[in-house]
């Protein structure tokens, strides 16, 4: 007789949680031509792991009450979080994010019998066990008027007796990773208190006021997003296993990316930027190009804007606030140490060439044609998240976290990249891949690194 497996994930309690009762009253937040750039990309998901070895009536009677409190009070003072993206049938209304009094988070409690120590690991680890961690956004509210997304979900799931993980997807129109660094700052504030207090008095408050304002741009930037439809068509796409990918966690130490730094300063002396963020995207670049047949690739990175803007802007400004930044080149002329310093060499030129120009870092939306003048890219890398927002200090009350993993990645062949728990200037990078193509990615990243340095 087969003996039936037990399923991975039960689910023990699910949840809305508003905001305190009159805390906010009735709010709408405009949509700027940055947000707009995002309406039909994919959601961001994204778990952090906490060492809590505890059973799961502790995690019913403590945890459970003590996070849905600290979101809550939270949720008062980022109440985007709670509210939901709105788009128009009439085309002269634009997109916004809008609160009711009583809308609210959906936060799923639940218990998972997956190995705890090798979802934490760096090794190569089957991308679909994630997928069951990360909450998904509940559906559209459609009506002749308007459609109605949720923007934010969150799920913790308990690892009895070994630790917990937190789950979030928010939709990319409420926020970049500026944004969402804010609201995890102040939700683990007032989670490890206990009340607002604390935040309040050395917190950060979000700044709403909707000082990005370009009408010309704001029409090049929703034709670019074809919001025209939109309203029909969209559903939030989900990740589901199972799948032939994995994640791997891939660490540069500081002493690496100095000498890989000099490496390239020898080849390029006059090389505007030669970084340890320049030098680790071209070194990963180069090593997942060197897995691939020839092509043209491309990469692309997303840089903040708020300190750019002509005035600039509060760095807690609330939204998206980012430029873009991208380079390419055929997969042969990447791989190898030659590659490298290619790569290195093609992300500075284009980091100084966006950051100086004379027009300033916001344009109009380029057409495909003027974009991909050289040709049409068939493999594109991008990069989530930024070292210089120290998410591994984000701490509830347990301490700091055991690891942190962008799921989001998954969906188009992006990087993740953040400053390590232990020491902030070594760089932790998430990478997912084919299972063939990713074991080709260690070997050629293992013996670059003792080959190059």
């Amino acid at each position: 007789m087969i003996m039936a497996s037990s399923p991975i994930l039960n689910v023990l309690e699910e949840s809305q949680v508003s905001p305190p009762a009159a805390t906010v009253g009735n709010r709408v937040l405009p949509l700027t031509y940055f947000d707009f750039l995002w309406l039909r990309q994919p959601p961001i998901h994204y778990l952090f792991f906490y060492d809590l070895p505890i059973t799961q009536t502790q995690f019913l009677q403590t945890t459970v009450p003590d996070l849905k409190h600290s979101l809550s009070i939270t949720l008062q003072h980022f109440f985007p979080f709670a509210g939901r993206l709105t788009v128009f049938t009439a085309s002269d209304q634009k997109p916004e994010i809008s609160y009711v009094e009583g809308d609210s988070v959906s936060v799923t409690f639940a218990e998972c019998n997956l190995d705890f120590k090798k979802l934490t690991g760096n090794q190569p680890r089957d991308c679909g066990m994630f997928y069951h961690l990360v909450p998904q956004l509940g559906q559209p509210d459609k009506t002749s008027d308007s459609t109605k997304i949720p923007v934010f979900s969150v799920q913790v799931t308990l690892f009895p007796n070994s630790g917990i993980s937190i789950g979030m997807t928010n939709h990319h129109c409420l926020g970049d990773a500026s944004t969402r660094f804010c609201f995890l700052n102040a939700w683990t504030s007032i989670s490890r208190s206990g009340t607002e207090e604390s935040f309040l008095s050395n917190g950060t408050l979000p700044f709403y006021d909707r000082v990005i304002k370009n009408l010309k741009l704001e029409e090049s930037y929703l034709k670019y997003a074809k919001v025209e439809g939109f309203k029909d068509e969209y559903e939030p796409p989900n990740l589901c296993g199972p799948t032939d990918k994995v994640r791997a966690t891939f660490i540069l130490p500081r002493s690496v990316l100095n000498r890989l730094k000099k490496l390239v300063s020898i080849q390029h002396p006059t090389l505007a930027y030669v970084s340890s963020f320049t030098v680790a995207c071209a070194y990963m670049w180069s090593c997942i190009a060197s897995t691939q047949e020839d092509q043209l690739q491309l990469f692309g990175f997303t840089i903040d804007c708020r300190a750019r803007m002509s005035p600039p802007i509060p760095t807690s400004y609330f939204g998206n606030c980012v430029g873009g930044c991208v380079a390419m080149d055929r997969t042969t002329r990447l791989t190898g140490k030659d590659g490298f310093v290619t790569a290195a060499k093609l992300i500075g030129e284009s980091l100084h060439k966006t950051l100086t120009d004379k027009d300033g870092i916001v344009k109009e939306i380029e057409s495909f044609g003027e974009l991909f003048s050289n040709g049409i890219p068939t493999s594109m890398i991008g990069v989530a998240g930024t070292p210089k927002l120290k998410f591994y200090d984000m701490d509830f009350g347990w301490g700091k976290p055991k690891k942190i993993e962008t799921i989001s990645i998954d969906y188009n062949g992006s990087i993740s990249m953040n400053a390590c728990k232990e020491k902030n200037e070594d760089l932790e990078i998430g990478v997912c891949l084919p299972i063939t193509e990713m074991e080709s990615a260690v070997r050629i990243f293992e013996v670059g690194l003792e080959e190059y340095i």
